[in-house]
């Protein structure tokens, strides 16, 4: 007779509670971003393109008076900052929620392009409003708006500006991810601090901040225009929506995969 024990069976593999609990988070709030009525979908991203100029605002001031950009991307992340206590919405904080709601079919894709389409042109216009007022409100800061615009008004569409563009994307992501991760407002506010330094500072290719210093620089009279900008967002959005979706949202996505397929079962 054989009394060894029988060897246990080796219990599938899952994740920690924790992604489980924060993958159902991300899905029931991406639920709601998509089923947002027209009106106040505009409103948050007026908001949001309104809470990031200050961050400009700030970046400017600090740049004009230190000549450091590492510095002025410090000063820079009071607008992630407003964005999170304010709850409005930059285009590119919606490459994981949103998606991830789309994903476990709680949410359609149409509706994911109607979010980010509303959301950029939002973030745009209202920032081209306050890049007006900043420049006409506080003329010594010119200069400086000049400089920092034509950067990103000339910069060559091509592989380095595109890297630097998923960078950005996959920065302000995985900042996203980090503050889902989290029911605390004060933990939520290091990366908004961390991260919104690190994509000013290092100078990365942001579709809607980088547009602003070079709408500051228009209003400023530099000799760059709209239609060297259009081509340029147009790249640098790509580039971040490769870098959100990539490099941490389908990674993030890995991790949970049976509640990707048991979400999408429940959906039929």
């Amino acid at each position: 007779m054989n009394d060894r024990p029988a060897s246990p069976t080796a219990a599938p593999e899952r994740p920690e509670p924790e992604s489980e609990e924060a993958f159902d988070r991300l899905v029931s709030e991406g639920r709601d971003r998509l089923a947002r009525p027209f009106l106040p979908l505009l409103s948050v991203g007026l908001l949001g393109g309104t809470d990031v100029s200050t961050g400009v605002l700030a970046y400017l001031l600090v740049l004009g008076a230190t000549g450091s950009h590492l510095v002025a991307g410090l000063a820079f992340s009071i607008g992630f900052v407003a964005l999170l206590l304010a709850r409005s919405e930059l285009f590119t904080e919606n490459f994981l929620v949103p998606v991830m709601a789309v994903v476990a079919r709680d949410g359609s894709v149409g509706a994911l392009l109607r979010l980010w389409a509303v959301t950029l042109v939002a973030n745009l216009a209202s920032g081209w409003v306050l890049m007006w007022l900043v420049v006409q409100g506080l003329p010594g800061l010119r200069a400086t708006a000049v400089e920092s615009g034509t950067h990103y008004a000339t910069l060559p569409i091509g592989l380095e500006s595109f890297c630097l563009a998923v960078l950005a994307g996959a920065v302000i992501t995985l900042m996203t991810r980090m503050q889902h991760g989290t029911e605390s407002t004060g933990v939520r506010l290091v990366p908004a601090v961390l991260f919104g330094a690190l994509l000013a500072g290092g100078q990365l290719f942001h579709s809607v901040l980088d547009s602003l210093l070079v709408f500051a620089a228009i209003h400023a009279g530099a000799d760059v225009g709209y239609l060297d900008w259009l081509p340029r967002l147009g790249w640098s959005a790509l580039g971040n929506l490769t870098g959100g979706l990539v490099l941490v949202t389908a990674v993030r996505l890995l991790r949970v995969p049976h509640r990707v397929a048991e979400a999408r079962r429940e959906d039929g």
